[in-house]
């Protein structure tokens, strides 16, 4: 038999106890790494918006007289998603005073543990002239998509006084969306007396040991002994006060007067101060692995696809081959190559969203008749897709599904293999720190997302059109976007909304190319107008190859990384700044965002992790996106999507 070793010949009885022996061990090893592929982030994130990357760029910002970024910012990159833990990473710089160090040393093993659980990675670029650090940097971009490192907040030179001071760490930062996720739905506990009996028992565990050494003092060790068992068992399935028991009075008044005995007793303060001290680190680690591991629960949840969504996309897919496919009239074959329609452009994989996003533009259209939406997936999805527009017509408009998979559509000269495969636009986290306002204030974070690689094929998979308008599967249209067809980008290639609060000069850490305005606003994709026979005349996808080639020598380096410099610097000075009242953005994030604003946008963008068709969306924003959803689908009651 295979997979064990073989034994002498005088024993052969014993080879299958052997084998079976060996399976039961290796059973074990599989039900561990299993969960443990999930834990880590090792397992493929569910398809849709919500797989795109969200990088964390943290600019450490001093503001003088005038807003605008100095030269002492520095970046740090962090995944949103957890990768796996490399053995001889960084752990936590301790961050407490001189006189705890003795006893934080005590539970650094125990957060050697909780350290593959929810790993963030850190980046630290400082803008050096010096080429030998410029390597260096490059060298710790391009570690960072595969080694995990747990988070610090830097030390900030205090300019005025001329000395280091730290800052607590931020939640944000470490985090991401997480921390206003949970601020949000913070449940208020009514746990007074729950509190006061855990105090209770950290203090009579801290005179236990030296009262256990006293002579003459066995019986009161025994009642403190006894007294600390009850409290545990009382506490060990209570949350809060509705929880505890009747007789918890007299535990407490008990356990008070033995606290009260304990302390009159002549034991060194400093064993009761050391015992109290690594009982403090220990509930530290408690309380802080169960942060990272509600955060990780987090970010699994808005990553991972709902499986009333799977059951859809499968329920679909088998239809697609069970029946007669419903195929489109052929004369809409005529409006794919005709310009003079409206064309929509939309690179999903998810159904639901996609769909929603249709509707919504054709659902506030003055002429449904003269649109037509190009749908590009990937062949996992495209049964799925294929099906239900066939099953679904949105009034006269037209949507052909494509598989942008299929390499025979592409042109000869698309030979990076990547670009061939369906990545729809990549979503960045943006966090900024602002030192001269209080801690409470000083972060503000954002999300951009900008073009993905599949984008830049579009003068290949569309290569009769001229101009198009592109919108991604998480934004919703309000109000009739014909007059896009007739803006005037005066030579631009692309129309999009402005980020200013992000420049170009903050990303040159990011990358070698130093001909760019650092001044330069960042650009938005979820609503964008796109002029392809410009693009096709400035050599835009070679140009992007290009400086992609120059960037694959870091193999290890992820894609998104790669994404939004390079996205960025191929369009430099031929963006077309769009208004800000086309897109109203946040929806997927922020809070804050007022009714005013968003009834008076045209299209709403919900860029961020809490995506609208998600449990974890903002519910105050859910409304606008189910008011445009697909009612009446079979499919979609059976698979419980409401």
């Amino acid at each position: 038999m295979k997979g064990h070793h073989s034994l002498p010949p005088s024993t052969p009885p014993k080879r299958r106890c052997t084998a079976l022996a060996a399976a039961v061990p290796a059973l074990v090893v599989c039900s561990i790494l299993l969960p443990l592929v999930f834990l880590l982030g090792l397992h493929r994130p569910g398809h849709g918006s919500e797989e795109r990357a969200a990088v964390v760029i943290s600019t450490e910002l001093g503001f003088s007289k005038h807003k605008h970024l100095d030269g002492r910012m520095k970046h740090k990159l962090l995944k949103d998603v957890s990768r796996k833990k490399i053995p001889g990473s960084d752990g936590i710089l301790d961050e407490k005073s001189g006189s705890r160090s003795k006893s934080k040393s005590v539970s650094t093993k125990s957060k050697e543990k909780l350290k593959g659980v929810f790993s963030l990675v850190q980046l630290k670029n400082e803008t050096r002239k010096n080429k030998e650090l410029h390597t260096q940097r490059r060298y710790q971009l391009k570690d960072l998509s595969w080694r995990s490192k747990d988070t610090t907040i830097d030390k900030k030179e205090n300019q005025d006084q001329e000395v280091e001071h730290e800052n607590p760490r931020s939640c944000e930062l470490e985090y991401g969306s997480y921390c206003l996720w949970s601020v949000e739905y913070k449940e208020v506990m009514k746990d007074f007396i729950v509190k006061r009996l855990k105090d209770q028992l950290f203090m009579a565990r801290a005179h236990y040991p030296s009262i256990a050494k006293l002579k003459n003092q066995e019986t009161f060790t025994r009642e403190l002994k006894q007294n600390i068992q009850e409290h545990e068992r009382m506490l060990s399935d209570t949350i809060a006060d509705a929880d505890l028991p009747p007789f918890f009075a007299k535990k407490l008044e008990k356990m008070e007067r033995t606290i009260e005995r304990a302390k009159s007793c002549e034991v060194g303060c400093t064993s009761v101060e050391r015992k109290l001290r690594q009982l403090l680190d220990i509930t530290e680690d408690e309380a802080y692995f169960h942060t990272r591991q509600s955060a990780f629960l987090y970010h699994l949840g808005v990553q991972t696809m709902p499986k009333t969504h799977h059951c859809l996309n499968m329920r679909l897919t088998v239809e697609y081959f069970k029946s007669t496919s419903i195929h489109t009239v052929q004369s809409n074959k005529q409006k794919l190559e005709d310009p003079t329609f409206h064309h929509y452009v939309i690179f999903s994989k998810n159904v639901l969203a996609v769909s929603t996003t249709i509707n919504s533009t054709v659902m506030n259209s003055k002429d449904s008749g003269s649109i037509v939406f190009h749908l590009f997936t990937d062949s996992q999805n495209f049964y799925a897709m294929k099906h239900w527009f066939d099953r679904n017509m949105y009034l006269e408009a037209t949507v052909h599904v494509t598989d942008i998979e299929d390499h025979q559509k592409l042109s000869k000269d698309v030979d990076f293999h990547d670009m061939k495969l369906l990545r729809p636009a990549e979503e960045f986290r943006v966090t900024f720190r602002n030192h001269y306002q209080s801690f409470q204030k000083q972060m503000k974070t954002e999300y951009i997302s900008t073009f993905g690689h599949s984008h830049f094929l579009l003068p290949d998979l569309l290569p009769s059109l001229n101009r198009v308008v592109v919108l991604d599967d998480d934004l919703i249209v309000q109000k009739d976007l014909s007059s896009l067809w007739n803006l005037n980008m005066g030579g631009k290639v692309v129309g999009a909304i402005q980020f200013c609060e992000v420049k170009l000069g903050q990303l040159k850490a990011y990358t070698e190319e130093r001909n760019f305005g650092t001044n330069s606003c960042v650009w938005l994709s979820g609503l964008n107008v796109v002029e392809l026979k410009k693009w096709r005349d400035l050599h835009i996808t070679s140009r992007y190859d290009q400086l992609l080639q120059k960037l694959q020598k870091d193999s290890v380096t992820s894609f998104p990384l790669k994404v939004l410099p390079i996205s960025l610097l191929v369009f430099q000075d031929l963006i077309y700044p769009l208004e800000d009242s086309w897109v109203q953005s946040g929806l997927g994030h922020d809070y804050g965002v007022s009714q005013t604003d968003i009834k008076r946008s045209v299209t709403l963008h919900y860029n961020g992790v809490m995506k609208p068709w998600l449990d974890l969306g903002i519910h105050d924003y859910k409304g606008y996106w189910r008011k445009y959803m697909t009612n009446g689908e079979r499919f979609m009651t059976e698979c419980n999507i409401h």
